[in-house]
């Protein structure tokens, strides 16, 4: 899943290329940002995604410029960050920051038929939150019509890790400056309703709740 695109040259240490430590990154988020170009114009769009295989799956209206022209076949750039702690060194120098991060490079295509297309849809739900989309209206052919879904071929990528504390200068470790890191975690707050109070929070939303990227 690698070449020279993909391989990690800065710190090259906290580089993996091997498909289950890509995965774990991809599964951990939810959140990417999509890089392509248009007549020498570069785009970085942010979307939802869910993953099957070596696949990513993305929609939204049929109307985006994105999907519009990444389903032409246009060479894309996915990039998926979780940002787990802020690195307080002892120099300004050396601050840094705790992270898992994914590139992965690609070729997208529009899936046009109705039960693959279902599919990805359920794909993306389930990335989400697990049980959703077995608990919901499924979508009317309008609905399916107004929406464009891709299917994101995986053909290279990499994952990348920074974990652990300050790396400072060996004569800076007798300073009298507090260092360490500030550890950051995205939770789940508790839900707001917009439903009658007789209808009781569902288990997946509970489970949901408990959930850290």
């Amino acid at each position: 899943m690698t070449s020279t695109r993909t391989q990690v040259h800065r710190l090259p240490e906290r580089g993996a290329y091997d498909r289950e430590s890509i995965y774990r990154i991809l599964d951990a988020g939810f959140l990417a940002h999509v890089g392509f170009s248009v007549d020498g114009q570069p785009f970085v769009i942010p979307t939802l995604y869910g993953r099957a295989g070596d696949k990513l799956y993305l929609h939204g209206s049929a109307a985006s410029r994105m999907l519009r022209e990444l389903s032409q076949g246009v060479p894309a750039c996915v990039t998926v960050t979780l940002a787990d702690g802020l690195v307080l060194a002892r120099s300004a120098f050396h601050h840094s920051m705790n992270y898992r991060s994914v590139v992965a490079f690609g070729i997208a295509k529009k899936i046009e038929e109705t039960e693959p297309k279902l599919e990805a849809l359920r794909a993306i739900s389930e990335h989400l939150i697990p049980g959703r989309w077995a608990d919901v209206r499924g979508p009317y052919d309008q609905e399916l019509k107004a929406t464009s879904v891709l299917e994101f071929s995986i053909d290279e990528a990499s994952a990348k890790v920074r974990t652990g504390p300050p790396k400072d200068e060996e004569e800076d470790y007798s300073l009298p400056i507090w260092a360490g890191v500030m550890p950051l975690n995205l939770k789940p707050s508790e839900p707001i309703p917009d439903s009658p109070p007789e209808i009781p929070l569902p288990d997946y939303a509970k489970r949901y709740q408990q959930k850290s990227f």
